[in-house]
C-alpha cells in the first residue's frame, strides 16, 4: 500500500481524525467523541473497503457514540443528584464551567465547573461543608471523562476491525 493509493490515503486521514478525537476526549479543546465518529463516517463514505463491512462499522460506531454521549451526562448526573448535590448547584457549575472554557484554555471547563460548585455550596452550606460536594462533582467529571474515553476507544477498535475485515 503506498500513499498514492486513494484507499490508503483515506485510511490514513480517517485514522488521524480518529486519533485526534481520542485525544480530544482528554483535551476538551476538541469535540472528541464527535471527531472520532466523524473519522469513521469519512472512512465509510470514501473507503474502498467491502460495502457491508464499512456500513456495519459506521452503524456500530454510531450506536457507541450515541450511547457514550447520553451516558456521559446521565450516569454522573444521577450519581451527583443521588449524593445530595442540588440542581441549582450543578447549573451554576455548568455556567462557570462554560465561562472557564473561554477564559482558561484546555482546563478551564473543568476548573470553572468545580469552582462554581464549590462557591455555590460554600454559600449554601458554609466553606467547611462545601468540599465534600466539590469532591463528588470532581468524581462525576472523572466518570464522565472515562465514559467518553471508553466510547471513543470503542469506536477506534471497531474501526480497526473494519480495516482488518474490509
Amino acid at each position: 500500500m503506498d500513499l498514492s493509493d486513494s484507499g490508503a490515503a483515506v485510511n490514513l486521514v480517517a485514522g488521524l481524525v480518529i486519533a485526534a478525537g481520542v485525544l480530544g476526549v482528554l483535551l476538551p479543546v476538541l469535540p472528541g467523541l464527535l471527531l472520532t465518529w466523524g473519522g469513521v463516517l469519512f472512512w465509510a463514505l470514501l473507503s474502498d473497503a467491502g460495502g457491508p463491512v464499512r456500513w456495519l462499522v459506521l452503524a456500530l460506531a454510531t450506536v457507541i457514540a450515541g450511547a457514550g454521549a447520553v451516558t456521559k451526562f446521565l450516569w454522573p448526573g444521577r450519581k451527583l443528584s443521588d449524593s445530595g448535590v442540588p440542581g441549582p448547584t450543578l447549573l451554576a457549575g455548568g455556567v462557570t464551567g462554560l465561562v472557564g472554557f473561554f477564559v482558561v484554555p484546555v482546563v478551564g471547563l473543568v476548573l470553572g465547573f468545580l469552582l462554581g460548585v464549590y462557591l455555590v455550596e460554600a454559600a449554601r452550606l458554609g466553606a467547611g461543608r462545601a468540599w465534600p460536594s466539590t469532591r463528588r462533582a470532581l468524581a462525576a467529571v472523572g466518570l464522565s471523562l472515562l465514559v467518553e474515553l471508553a466510547a471513543a476507544l470503542g469506536i477506534a477498535v471497531v474501526w480497526v476491525f473494519g480495516l482488518i475485515l474490509g
